[in-house]
Order: structure tokens, then sequence, then C-alpha cells
């Protein structure tokens, strides 16, 4: 055999020895790899119609939804509800965004044309339920998409109306959804009390790692809400699947967020939405790419590169936002390119975009705001003071920590 050939054999060896390598490194971190045909999972919409509705029989019901809402065949929650045998739907809530999830704005009570109930806002002139709103109503019933970080307001919404469901003695159901992007990615600084609220419902890491319903649980047993809860769960749905691993439809759980990339970037590029930088908001790729007026982005790509954060590269560009910050303004900054998404480290990443900002552009970037999402005095400091970005996540592993120790009681899904 000519020694080519034998050199080619022996390197096609070594590439196939290091791509095996690289699989069982990533499921022996708890993930798998994404390939073939994508599991048949289902949503609690899924089986409660499986079901006939049982769960809810005789029941009067407030439903808290948006576009999000539907079953694996495009079917709208609220209209399976509302022609499901023995449920008797009364109100609809809707979340921020509003019922169709198109709003980038406080939202106004409204009606909903087809069944022509009326639809109250909870992300307008209040953001939870008054007890008027919930007159001839027992039942709440929850079915809104999560994209798994702490300030993302449904989550915030979810524990407001359980709290009013424990107030008012009334059922709380939720139908539960997959975290899009796995359930392991559990991530960054303790909310401080202070910063408690509509971005942050209680004690919890940026990135929770939870499903909706595991998520309700820990409020109720954890925090104290003590509602009457009753979970339906997914099937066919595990913590290490990716969104884009369960055969369901990606919906656009708000106007910005459109993809599965763009919500595993969102923990990372979100701390930096109070600050004077656009998270590219007004363009075609908002949280994937990230700029202001007064960046140099060739020399923001290279100290972040220069970083290795891992599962991540920048690449310099230039936008003009059509709406939202700098609207019509020329930005520099970095495209963010996700060469590895198992070994991403989403708030690591995000706190180092936020230095690195601030290293390279003091008096420019509005550094202190980070604390507005980042939502802890400790890592806020860490962040303004170290000298190596890689040093700020050592600030928050222990309370992290104990938030897992905590958290696993309530994990539901292998």
């Amino acid at each position: 055999m000519p020694d080519r050939v034998i050199g080619l054999l022996r390197w096609m060896l070594v590439v196939s020895l290091f791509v095996s390598g690289c699989a069982w490194h990533a499921n022996a971190q708890g993930r798998r790899e994404a390939r073939g045909r994508p599991a048949d999972a289902l949503c609690g919409i899924d089986v409660l119609k499986r079901d006939g509705f049982k769960q809810l029989a005789g029941r009067r019901v407030a439903l808290i939804t948006n576009q999000t809402g539907r079953d694996r065949d495009g079917n709208r929650t609220l209209d399976l509800l509302a022609s499901a045998p023995g449920v008797k739907v009364v109100r609809i809530f809707s979340p921020e965004h509003g019922l169709y999830g198109n709003v980038d704005e406080k939202v106004g009570h409204t009606t909903e044309p087809k069944t022509g109930l009326k639809v109250y806002s909870l992300y307008g002139e209040t953001r939870r339920p008054t007890t008027q709103m919930l007159e001839g109503v027992d039942t709440f019933v929850y079915d809104i998409q999560d994209v798994g970080a702490r300030f993302y307001t449904y989550s915030a919404t979810l524990g407001n109306c359980m709290q009013e469901a424990a107030k008012h003695q009334l059922k709380f159901v939720v139908l539960d959804r997959p975290n899009p992007i796995t359930g392991l990615i559990v991530d960054g600084p303790i909310a401080d009390k202070s910063h408690q609220g509509f971005t942050a419902f209680g004690p919890m890491p940026v990135s929770h790692g939870m499903t909706f319903g595991e998520l309700a649980e820990l409020y109720n047993r954890e925090w104290g809400v003590n509602c009457d809860l009753m979970v339906v769960k997914c099937e066919g749905w595990k913590r290490a699947m990716w969104f884009d691993e369960t055969g369901l439809t990606w919906v656009n759980p708000s106007p910005n967020m459109r993809n599965v990339t763009q919500a595993l970037l969102y923990p990372a590029v979100c701390l930096l939405e109070a600050t004077n930088v656009s998270v590219g908001r007004g363009t075609d790729q908002p949280f994937e790419l990230f700029g202001a007026p007064w960046i140099d982005g060739r020399r923001l790509s290279a100290e972040l590169n220069g970083r290795e954060l891992p599962g991540l590269r920048f690449v310099p560009i230039e936008f003009s936002p059509k709406e939202s910050k700098f609207k019509d303004q020329k930005c520099q900054g970095v495209y963010i390119i996700v060469t590895d998404r198992d070994t991403y480290e989403a708030v690591r990443s995000g706190v180092t975009m936020a230095w690195c900002l601030n290293k390279l552009f003091p008096g420019k970037f509005e550094v202190q705001k980070v604390e507005r999402l980042l939502q802890n005095k400790q890592a806020m400091e860490a962040l303004k003071t170290v000298g190596d970005p890689a040093e700020i996540e050592k600030v928050w592993q222990s309370d992290l920590e104990g938030f897992k120790r905590m958290r696993s009681k309530y994990l539901t899904y292998p």
C-alpha cells in the first residue's frame, strides 16, 4: 500500500477518534449531540388535550397566555380550552408584549375577537390580577413559553399570579413547556433582595435551568407562595435537550427573541441592555450582536477573542438599528458566533463583555448600569475592580451552589 494512502488512513483515524472523543465529552457533561430525528416532545397543553381536559373538568378558568400558548399542531390553548367539554374560560390575562407578543411597550386591556372574552394586561396599569378581574374565576391556567433567564419577565408574571391564586384561594395549573436552552444551564449571581421584583421574582441566578412547572413548585414551597398548585408536565423532553431537538415549532416568545441562538445568548448580552450599548434591537439579529457609536469594533473583538470564552468567537461589525437605542445611527461592535453551545458559559461571557467594554472605553461605557440586570452588588463591584474578568464568577459560586442544592428538589425531568 502506498505511503500516502497509509498516511491518509492514519489521518482519517485520528479525526474519527477526535470526533468520537468530542461526542463522548459532550455526553459526559450531560448533553447529547443534536443528530437525527428530533424527539416527539409534548407540552402540558398536548398532554391535557390527550387526556380529554379531565384535569380542568368543571372549572371556571382565567387563562394566562400569549402567542406561545399552542399545541404541537398549532392550535391555540385559548381555542382548545374554550371548546373543551366541561371547561369554562371566563377571563384572559396577557404578559409583557401582549396576547400576540408583538408589542414592545406597555399594553392596555382589550377584547379577544374570536371568543369575545376580556383580555386583561399584566404589563400596563397593573402587573398582577386584581380582585375585580378575578370575579367568577376558580382556576388559573398558565401557558407561556420561557427562555430560561431570570430577567425575562414571564417568570415574575408566573409568581405574581400564583400569589394572587393563594390570596383568593384559587387553583393554579401550569401547562409546562421545555426550557429552550436545556435545563442544565445554571449560572450567575443570586439576585439581591433590593433588586427583586419584576425582573427577579426571587433570589435566583441569571440562568435558572428550570421549566416553569419546576419553578412554580420552587416558588410554592421555598418562597412561601403556598397556592393550590398542579403542574401538567411535558412528556418526551429531557434536560439535555435544546429546543431544536424537541420537534416543537418555534414561536417567538417576544418580538426580539427569534431563535434558539438568541435565547442562548440572551442571559449574557442582555446584561448590557440598561447601558448605553445597543443589544441589536431594531436589527435582524437581536442579542447576536451589540455595539454603539463610540465603540471601536476591531479593538473590542480582538479583546474578547483574547479572553478565549468557551464556545464563542467575535467578529467586528457595523450596523444601524432601525428602532430602539441608537435608531438610524451607525454603530460599531461585535457579532457573536456560537462555535459550541455545549461549552458556552452564559454569565461568565456576559460579565466579560461588560468588563472589556469598561477596560477599552472607560468614561464612555455606563458600567454601573450593568447592575440593573446583574442584580448583585458584590458581583458588580468585582466587575469594576478585578484585573481579570475570569475572577468575577468566583464571587457568586458559593451562593450559586446553594441555589443548585435547593433547585435539585424540584427537578422533575431526567
